[in-house]
């Protein structure tokens, strides 16, 4: 019902304690009569003279009922007759308590959120405030007044209520109703292509809302969005909706109050702060580290449903359907392109995931999955959406182009947000000419308008076609590197390494970008010296630069093997790291480069023990392609490492299908120095050193079982 709706995703965004769903089975007699004391006065307190902008009447009501609670439990604890509760009475106090615990969340709810998330949900919230006084007459009607030994004007004041509570009905309130039927027709008239007036607009917005300034429509548009992102399906309206309302209620912000220079600085990275509501309780760390595999490569938080994608990658479901809904076409781990839009659920990962979090204590609020062949559900744009970003573009372009220095910041700011879902804001966003002053507002010396251009510029960058507008802007690209080179923040040097591997999705455009001048240095410094997500951006964007061969000069030169074998040790960027190596090692340039590196093999077959199952395909890859491009002594090196050969083993039973390939052409190349070296007289090169224990006959076993192709 919409009612339980509305208090399931009150529960999920407050995550209110359990006090609010447990009854206190530890409490009794005077210690119950006190507690509800406590709670009642306190919701009375908090609440009575609160306004409210919608459920006034709802709102007023339920507190009017507390008063009356309030009262009773004064003169129970007072007269002492909570002593001597009978059972019935105890149970029904209990009862009490948890009706009350629900009475502040849902006030709470209503004093705390947005003004237009309050309109939307006006029919339901209204349903839920029934809902919760029907199971206060209920409790009423079984209430044994009796039985406490009340004085005449309070058990006068119970039974008034018991009455009341009877004759309760469903009240929805009619100016908050034509409130919505209005804002629902604003969206019809968007999606209708005509745009309502700056008058009616204002009319709404500013007289009816009381939304007065352009902080205040930021801090709907930010609840609603909230709404977009927790939306699992149990609320209406529908997720493309909302962002309808979202896109229109951005328009409005724009036009009615401008660009609020004076909250030009404001970062949006900064993490949001919670609302400090009546009963939001903080939850602290509980400093158990959670296994690499549980964590969704995206989020970098524990998995709740976990999928795979084509690609054969597990992400977590709210995860992955983001990524893409914001356009992209591409596995966010291994950048492969995904063969078509299917999830499937890895149930087996899934089990695994409840039983650690049982062992260890901790609560895994696991997520509805759907059917096994389920296509992504994105929140698609609406007509409506897409008419009022396309006029709130217009403005922001506008000023983009003759604003102030102050002005610019804003727009920049926006842009980024606004380029950050849907193939439609990308594209239209650069058809109205944002590029060239994004790529001019990269040269700033504010660090916050660096940073906001240049994730602007790499959001733009996701749509294809935007990929050829920012590579032919003159000296665009030059502007991006450099801000890898020395952007004013860390982030804003990672999201430009992450534009780079954007860009160079294309393969004609990766040997301009791996020449462009301190292009190659800088990624390799941020691969050594970066945060892990900076090292994932630069290890990702060169391994895109590897697969042209002719940037492997560039790799280098300018330090980037040497960042790539480095990297062979660091979790989370090894598997990248030893594929970007597997493809330099093709070129005999490349495979000398790389042998040169002291640590590179032992680190590579390092990868084949320890790292990812691509990782170790990649390893196995890489150390045969530098037994074939490297010459006789660097296969002779590389068949010589220890324990080589029960890798090998390992891997032709254990590895992905390309892995079993490649380590079948690495046990022949080992196979043939092995014999090799006993036709001239030497030793056997076995983990164990003598020849009787070596790897030839171990092999000779795997040979028949994993040479022929697969």
């Amino acid at each position: 019902m919409a009612s339980a709706a509305i208090f399931s995703s009150l529960k999920r965004r407050r995550s209110p304690s359990l006090e609010a769903f447990l009854a206190p089975v530890n409490l009794s007699g005077v210690a119950l009569v006190q507690t509800l004391a406590l709670i009642s006065s306190e919701v009375v307190s908090c609440f009575g003279g609160v306004h409210f902008f919608s459920q006034r009447r709802n709102a007023r009501s339920l507190i009017r009922k507390i008063e009356v609670f309030v009262v009773l439990f004064d003169y129970l604890s007072e007269s002492g007759l909570g002593r001597v509760l009978s059972h019935t009475a105890e149970l029904c106090l209990k009862e009490l308590y948890l009706l009350l615990y629900r009475s502040k969340i849902l006030l709470d709810y209503c004093s705390q959120s947005s003004k237009l998330w309050l309109l939307l949900q006006n029919p339901s919230i209204s349903g839920y405030f029934h809902d919760l006084g029907q199971e206060i007459s209920t409790l009423l009607d079984v209430f044994p007044v009796n039985d406490l030994g009340l004085s005449d004007d309070i058990r006068e004041q119970i039974e008034l209520l018991q009455k009341q509570s009877r004759n309760t009905k469903l009240c929805v309130d009619g100016n908050d109703e034509a409130l919505r039927y209005r804002f629902y027709s604003i969206l019809d008239e968007f999606e209708n292509g005509r745009m309502p007036n700056s008058s009616e607009l204002r009319s709404f917005f500013v007289e009816k809302l009381g939304i007065v300034d352009s902080k205040s429509c930021r801090v709907e548009i930010e609840f609603l969005e909230e709404q977009i992102a927790n939306h699992d399906g149990d609320v209406e309206p529908a997720g493309s909706v909302i962002n309808g309302f979202v896109a229109i209620t951005r328009y409005c912000r724009f036009l009615l109050f401008g660009l609020d220079e004076e909250g030009s600085e404001w970062k949006i990275e900064n993490p949001k702060k919670p609302r400090k509501g009546f009963i939001v309780q903080e939850i602290g760390d509980t400093f158990v580290t959670i296994p690499k595999d549980f964590v969704c490569p995206i989020s970098l938080d524990l998995m709740k449903d976990p999928v795979i994608v084509s690609t054969g990658q597990t992400y977590d479901r709210s995860s992955i359907v983001r990524w893409i809904e914001e356009g992209h076409c591409s596995c966010p781990k291994t950048g492969q392109m995904l063969m078509d839009s299917c999830i499937i659920p890895n149930r087996a990962l899934k089990n695994l995931i409840l039983q650690w979090c049982s062992a260890s204590g901790i609560y895994y609020e696991s997520e509805i999955t759907e059917s096994p062949n389920e296509h992504f559900v994105s929140v698609l744009p609406t007509k409506a959406a897409m008419e009022a970003n396309k006029a709130t573009v217009s403005i922001l372009i506008k000023n983009l182009a003759n604003g102030s220095e102050s002005a610019q910041r804003v727009v920049a700011r926006e842009i980024r947000l606004l380029a950050k879902t849907g193939k439609e804001n990308r594209a239209y966003i650069a058809e109205v000419g944002a590029i060239p002053h994004l790529c001019k507002l990269l040269k700033s010396r504010n660090p916050i308008v660096q940073e906001n251009s240049v994730t602007a510029m790499l959001n733009l960058s996701i749509y294809e076609k935007n990929k050829t507008r920012i590579m032919e802007e003159e000296s665009c690209l030059e502007s991006i590197v450099s801000v890898l080179i020395s952007g004013l923040t860390t982030e804003a040097r990672e999201n430009a390494a992450a534009t780079l591997f954007s860009l160079s999705a294309i393969h004609n455009y990766k040997k301009q970008i791996a020449g462009t001048e301190g292009c190659v240095r800088a990624l390799a410094s941020l691969l050594q010296n970066g945060t892990p997500r900076g090292k994932k951006d630069a290890v990702t964007a060169m391994y895109n630069l590897s697969t042209h061969l002719e940037n492997c000069g560039n790799m280098i030169e300018y330090g980037g093997v040497l960042a790539l074998v480095g990297a062979l040790e660091e979790e989370g960027v090894a598997e990248e790291a030893a594929g970007a190596l597997a493809l330099m090692v093709r070129q005999p340039l490349g495979a000398e480069a790389i042998g040169k590196e002291e640590s590179a093999v032992s680190r590579l077959v390092a990868v084949m023990r320890c790292g990812t199952a691509r990782g170790k395909e990649n390893a196995v890859a890489a150390l045969l392609g530098l037994c074939r491009s490297g010459g006789s002594a660097m296969a002779e090196k590389v068949v010589r490492v220890p324990s080589l050969s029960g890798l090998i083993q390992m891997i032709l039973f254990t590895g992905t299908k390309r892995a079993r390939r490649k380590a079948a052409s690495l046990a022949r190349v080992f196979h043939r120095c092995e014999n090799a070296a006993l036709l001239s007289g030497g030793y056997g090169i076995a983990g164990n050193g003598n020849r009787e224990g070596g790897f030839a006959t171990d092999v000779s076993v795997q040979m028949s079982i994993s040479v022929p192709v697969l």
